[in-house]
């Protein structure tokens, strides 16, 4: 069986959690024992699609005329989209119907949630829906001391310096304005945001209090895989307080690495990530403040929640999750060939 990951637009979402997504896809299919191509001479049995642009759609159109299977990765919500980039509230009821055009013409829709499918079901898509992880590489993410200290002499963090970690563009979404404010709340702790964005998309209010932003958070801007898996090694709490998501890649990083972490208190973590059994989960400032506060003090709870964390990190693995994927062409009708390699050797 082959399966084109359209890379269409992919370029332009490389440095989110939709590219790292499409790059899971390719891997996790490939340890299932199936071709995986990104060209169009090559007919394909499947088209992964991981974007929403204008060209996503054309493809969706070709491959149904090469009588391709169209599976179109759910990775937008207008819940996701409000309050992110420069214009996205005044544009949310026009994202909202394109969505609903685009999901439309897929013959299924794979989402990485339950709560990301219900929010899609509410916006009107009518296709079949599956809630699939988008995984995580847990041979890449593992916790390593050796690349915690990597990171710890980087930035020149002193012998117990206590160091709190982020990860995402700069939108009020992802929370960036409560963690400018707990880190000037917390004057003692180091407090580091991992990723970027390019300034003309981010809210002037954002730029503004990112500018004020207090000398003990480092702003690190887009760095290398490798990088972001040391800072999660070597920092003492993950802190992520994106108010929407729908599921959050860097969050199943920061599990893989057993990193202590502390999610906002939202819906999508329901049923698979339990306040006090992998992460600790708060409301507001004042709750991630005496979250964070508590890990620090309490080193015990951060390693039971980081050993739970990597089991549940480890159910998502990529292998895992490309054998859950197989099993989802097989149920909408799309497999073609020999069973699955995994099958195989059962």
């Amino acid at each position: 069986m082959t399966v084109h990951i359209y890379g269409g637009g992919l370029r332009l979402v490389a440095k989110s959690g939709i590219g790292q997504a499409a790059a899971h896809q390719k891997a996790m299919l490939q340890s299932a024992g199936v071709t995986v191509t990104s060209a169009w001479r090559a007919p394909a049995d499947v088209i992964h699609l991981n974007t929403v642009f204008p060209a996503s759609l054309l493809a969706a159109w070709r491959a149904r005329r090469r009588g391709a299977g169209v599976v179109w990765y759910g990775h937008s919500t207008p819940q996701d989209f409000r309050h992110s980039f420069v214009g996205s509230d005044a544009l949310a009821p026009l994202f909202a119907r394109w969505l609903r055009v685009c999901y439309s013409c897929a013959d299924i829709v794979i989402t990485p949630t339950p709560y990301a499918a219900a929010r899609l079901r509410e916006l009107g898509v009518r296709r079949p829906l599956y809630a699939l992880s988008n995984g995580v590489d847990t041979a890449f993410f593992a916790p390593d001391a050796a690349r915690g200290a990597a990171f710890r002499q980087k930035y020149a963090l002193a012998p117990g310096q206590p160091a709190v970690v982020s990860v995402g563009h700069f939108m009020r979404r992802k929370g960036i304005l409560d963690f400018i404010a707990l880190a000037g709340a917390m004057p003692d702790v180091r407090f580091f945001w991992f990723g970027h964005t390019p300034p003309a998309l981010v809210p002037r209010a954002v730029r503004k209090v990112m500018a004020a932003a207090p000398p003990n958070l480092t702003f690190a801007g887009f760095v290398p895989q490798g990088e972001v898996r040391d800072a999660c090694c070597g920092a003492d709490v993950f802190l992520f307080c994106s108010e929407e998501e729908t599921e959050g890649i860097v969050v199943l990083e920061a599990l893989a690495c057993g990193t202590p972490t502390v999610v906002r208190d939202i819906p999508v973590y329901s049923g698979w990530l339990a306040d006090g059994r992998e992460v600790i989960k708060a409301a507001d400032r004042p709750g991630f403040a005496a979250a964070v506060r508590r890990l620090l003090a309490d080193r015990r709870l951060g390693a039971a929640l980081g050993q739970n964390a990597r089991r549940t990190a480890l159910a998502r693995a990529l292998p895992a999750v490309g054998r859950r994927l197989c099993g989802i062409y097989r149920q909408a009708g799309l497999w073609r060939g020999q069973a699955p390699r995994a099958e195989q050797r059962e």
